[in-house]
């Protein structure tokens, strides 16, 4: 259900916190991949994104298109919308 999301971000990052526990929340499985850690995640988010910002939701779409969304508040927003009904 959720296999076509990731989460961009930063351990203290307090807007990425703010993601986290809306994903705590809302009880979902999204991969997290902390871009302090990993030069390959930042490489990626750089690249497909277009700037090393965080938080950032990667959303794969069915029709192999990708969407790169950064702001906490966007990101939250989505993900109730998405999620609420399934929780």
């Amino acid at each position: 259900m959720t296999q076509h999301l990731s989460l961009y971000q930063f351990e203290a990052c307090p807007f990425c916190i703010k993601v986290r526990r809306a994903i705590a929340r809302l009880n979902l499985d999204i991969a997290v991949h902390d871009i302090n850690r990993s030069k390959q995640h930042e490489e990626e988010l750089i690249q497909g994104g277009g700037r090393r910002k965080v938080p950032c939701l990667r959303i794969a779409q069915p029709e192999d298109s990708v969407q790169w969304m950064y702001e906490s508040s966007e990101i939250i927003a989505y993900l109730e919308q998405e999620f609420r009904a399934a929780t």
